[in-house]
């Protein structure tokens, strides 16, 4: 399974068009947004469409930008699939995720980010390969070293640790944009406003 995953847009229409084009270049199975696709909930015109108009599906997660309202409305809007609190199954990988962050307005908390979390991952347990999908990094990750203002969630972790993903993808800290890393079994990658292309 090949996927483009991707995270931060945060409104910008030229970006999506851009890496619509790449998905479709690249033959990928699906599309992840990992979360942030608004500034502050501005616009969600034109963000979507891209990826729609190429035939693409499409995972998403609200982030710390949007509401899980926002992001329900597109899922609504636009046919795609909410990763948030829920799963999906396609290829023999099994996907879950949880949006939003440990921070700003549309902040959980630490119990919610897991509960959400393990919600999804009960539906894919036994599936061969797994994915998992967040805005927010994990805690003690390198992607942490990047940042003074944006906290790792101990959920995440927690998950990581108790869920063993092959995939963890997560967005939210910019300037880590690329970084890879492994927890115990867990690839970790900070998929980034420009997307990451991933075989799995």
């Amino acid at each position: 399974m090949k996927i483009l995953a991707a995270s931060d847009l945060h409104g910008d229409i030229n970006l999506a068009k851009r890496l619509a084009e790449k998905a479709e270049k690249e033959k990928v199975d699906m599309v992840f947004l990992c979360g942030d696709l608004t500034l502050n909930e501005v616009s969600t015109e034109g963000l979507i469409g891209p990826f729609k108009e190429k035939g693409l599906k499409v995972g998403i997660i609200p982030g710390n930008h949007e509401s899980p309202a926002t992001s329900n409305f597109l899922v609504e809007m636009y046919k795609l699939i909410n990763l948030h609190g829920y799963s999906y199954y396609m290829n023999r990988v099994g996907m879950f995720g949880c949006g939003s962050a440990n921070m700003g307005l549309f902040q959980l908390s630490e119990e919610e980010i897991f509960d959400s979390l393990e919600k999804g991952h009960s539906y894919i347990e036994g599936t061969q390969k797994k994915i998992m999908v967040t805005h927010v990094h994990p805690s003690g990750s390198l992607i942490e070293r990047f940042t003074h203002f944006f906290p790792g969630s101990g959920a995440v972790r927690d998950a990581i640790e108790r869920f063993q993903p092959d995939l963890a993808l997560c967005g939210h800290v910019h300037e880590a944009e690329g970084i890879e890393e492994k927890i115990g079994k867990t690839k970790l990658i900070n998929v980034g406003r420009h997307g990451k292309i991933i075989e799995i």
